[in-house]
């Protein structure tokens, strides 16, 4: 089934038609072979069909995988992007029944409007799919525990894992998670309240060590222990998002500034717990750092460090803190249409500005002053 309907013949003839016609148009003319025009399913090329589907959306690359065996086994084997968020209606069941059939998947999207996916759907993937690397369940409300356990033994080869909005797992299945899924680099967990905890937190940071960017946007149950935890474990994280994390203090920051030098981006949204003692720490960890960093990157130096910051709401904050980050990261911006560094909602931080937004003032002032 795709979505709620049958493949039907006509539904064939239309993939044929549309396959024939991307075809054509990728070739300058008719779809030849060894000079015989391409008329019936069994003379396009097995070759072809898998070149004709890389081009067509994923819907139509499902349609045609019914077609005849050879290109139901072509399209199968040789397909490893899939993207069923098209499907508004019993995507659980059409997982079911392409899960079995595209084994070599190393992509699959499911995001979902509305909450359709069950653990079944997830235990068959974790069944067939062991070669995935990057799944989507985000806004799988309905999923739990048992999917986490499956994907842990099913797809240890994961390395993007996004689950954001699924409020149901626990942190005991995230902890398990962790133990057989060594590879994560991209986790985004925004919004899972239950699982992302400060002892989930110590998992990923014993177990994932190559993790890059990880998102805790809204996890409440979020605090300094599961933050230093992951900054000590995760010397290679890169982007970490704690907005809405209100329980976290300065010493999650200094455990971030220390541990992880290679962090680009951070969010700090209304964590109002953070102080002027956070942003001295970031920007000490600047110049802490700067000799090791100069001898690893070799004059790269300047491509380092802080590029994207977000303390809206932190209203706790003095200018002269974060004047002084700000002077310390070049690349984070406060001029119009760069915005880096985010301060809303913190009115006495308007006296902040960055050194090309000074600049600018300047040179305005300039001109000016000399057309008077």
């Amino acid at each position: 089934m795709i979505g709620e309907e049958k493949v039907r013949s006509e539904d064939l003839n239309l993939c044929f038609e549309k396959l024939m016609m991307v075809a054509a148009g990728n070739s300058g003319g008719g779809v030849k072979r060894k000079g015989a025009v391409i008329t019936e399913w069994k003379d396009i090329p097995m070759e072809l069909v898998l070149r004709i589907v890389s081009l067509v959306d994923d819907r139509t690359a499902i349609v045609a995988s019914g077609v005849c065996s050879g290109w139901r086994d072509a399209i199968c084997l040789g397909l490893t992007h899939l993207c069923l968020s098209w499907c508004r209606k019993n995507m659980n069941n059409l997982v079911l029944s392409l899960a079995p059939k595209f084994t070599k998947l190393l992509t699959l999207v499911l995001r979902q409007e509305n909450p359709q996916l069950e653990d079944t759907a997830v235990e068959t993937i974790a069944k067939f799919c062991h070669d995935l690397q990057d799944l989507d369940l985000s806004k799988s409300f309905k999923l739990g525990d048992h999917s986490l356990y499956a994907l842990a033994h099913g797809c240890p080869n994961l390395t993007k894992l996004n689950i954001s909005g699924c409020t149901s797992f626990s942190n005991e299945g995230l902890g398990y998670l962790t133990q057989f899924c060594r590879k994560l680099k991209i986790l985004n967990l925004c919004g899972c309240v239950k699982a992302a905890t400060d002892c989930a937190l110590q998992a990923i940071g014993q177990n994932c060590n190559m993790l890059q960017s990880l998102n805790l946007g809204w996890c409440d149950n979020v605090g300094d222990l599961g933050v230093m935890s992951l900054a000590y474990g995760c010397p290679d994280l890169r982007c970490l998002d704690l907005c809405g994390c209100v329980r976290i203090t300065d010493d999650s920051v200094i455990a971030l500034a220390n541990g992880c030098l290679h962090l680009r981006s951070l969010g700090l949204y209304y964590c109002r717990n953070i102080t002027d003692r956070a942003m001295y720490s970031l920007a000490h960890s600047r110049v802490k750092n700067k000799a090791s960093i100069w001898q690893s990157m070799k004059g790269r130096y300047d491509e380092e460090g802080l590029r994207s910051l977000n303390i809206s709401q932190c209203t706790a904050l003095t200018p002269s803190a974060v004047q002084a980050l700000c002077d310390t990261f070049p690349a984070l911006h406060t001029c119009s249409g760069r915005h880096s560094l985010v301060m809303s909602g913190c009115l006495n931080l308007t006296s902040v500005h960055c050194a090309c937004a000074v600049q600018s003032h300047r040179t305005l002032n300039s001109i000016l002053h000399t057309a008077h």
